[in-house]
């Protein structure tokens, strides 16, 4: 018996019909797991807009599962941001991933918008109550917050600005989730705070994106990574067992549910399910 733990994936869009073709497919067997919703990234600058929206679209169509649309804001006007929620509302979305983003290289000026607080109190004043916003979180500090003290201070003000609940960057050390929940929960932040889970496959794409976005990646992990080599059996194996293992502490620790990076794949996250008794 599966237990009644909400999940939900992350899709990014891609950049042919063929890759959507596909994405759809993977979209397909991930529904079978009933997950609460599907959300779509949303590249730097809406780079990506249009092909979000098409993936966004698709989506919807394919199964009675909420979808959320990212939305980011840096380098963006108002009027092209509510004219996107204007139009996310007309087609019943009600929910969406407010994010300051990141600013598209060579672009000067953050915009009108220039922070995700900003993003979110705008959503709210457009259109009210209609969506349920998630935003960002950074168990282990934003990689270009001055502290750890001020990135809870931003993360506060994200939540003060109207945001329903928020969904973590990937992280690897259980203790940073539970001590940045505790210390939002001490400053009266009561919203649902949702672990976001990276599977393991790839050693070298998993540590290029943990430097990126600023994530660590514990010393035994590379080790362990790193002596298997190319051996991506081994690694996808490993990966799983130390994935599995954060989830079912997660959630023994009252995490409220788990959102899946599932890097457009449905075999990891699918196998991390099964594993967990949540499919």
């Amino acid at each position: 018996m599966s237990r009644n733990i909400p999940i939900s994936f992350e899709f990014f869009p891609t950049k042919t019909d063929e890759g959507t073709q596909k994405l759809l497919q993977v979209h397909q067997r991930l529904a079978a797991l009933n997950p609460s919703y599907f959300s779509v990234t949303y590249g730097a600058g809406g780079s990506t807009r249009e092909r979000t929206l098409s993936i966004v679209d698709s989506i919807q169509q394919a199964a009675p599962i909420a979808v959320a649309p990212h939305l980011s804001c840096i380098g963006d006007d108002k009027a092209e941001i509510a004219t996107l929620l204007h139009r996310y509302k007309n087609q019943g979305i009600k929910n969406l991933v407010a994010l300051r983003g990141d600013l598209p290289s060579g672009q000067v000026g953050l915009g009108e918008l220039p922070y995700a607080r900003d993003l979110v109190e705008f959503v709210r004043q457009e259109t009210g109550d209609h969506f349920h916003i998630e935003v960002a979180a950074y168990p282990e500090m934003h990689p270009q917050s001055y502290d750890y003290e001020s990135d809870l201070k931003n993360f506060i003000a994200k939540v003060n600005a109207g945001a329903n609940s928020a969904i973590t960057q990937f992280f690897f050390n259980a203790d940073a989730y539970f001590y940045f929940v505790e210390r939002v929960r001490k400053a009266g932040v009561t919203i649902p705070i949702v672990p976001g889970i990276m599977p393991i496959t790839n050693a070298s794409n998993l540590i290029r994106f943990a430097d990126g976005c600023g994530a660590d990646v514990p010393r035994w992990i590379r080790k362990q990574l790193a002596a298997y080599g190319d051996d991506s059996a081994s690694i996808k194996a490993f990966g799983e067992e130390v994935i599995a293992r954060l989830c079912e502490t997660l959630i023994q620790g009252g995490a409220p549910s788990l959102h899946f990076y599932t890097m457009n794949q449905a075999e990891p996250t699918t196998r991390l399910c099964q594993l967990l008794d949540l499919a």
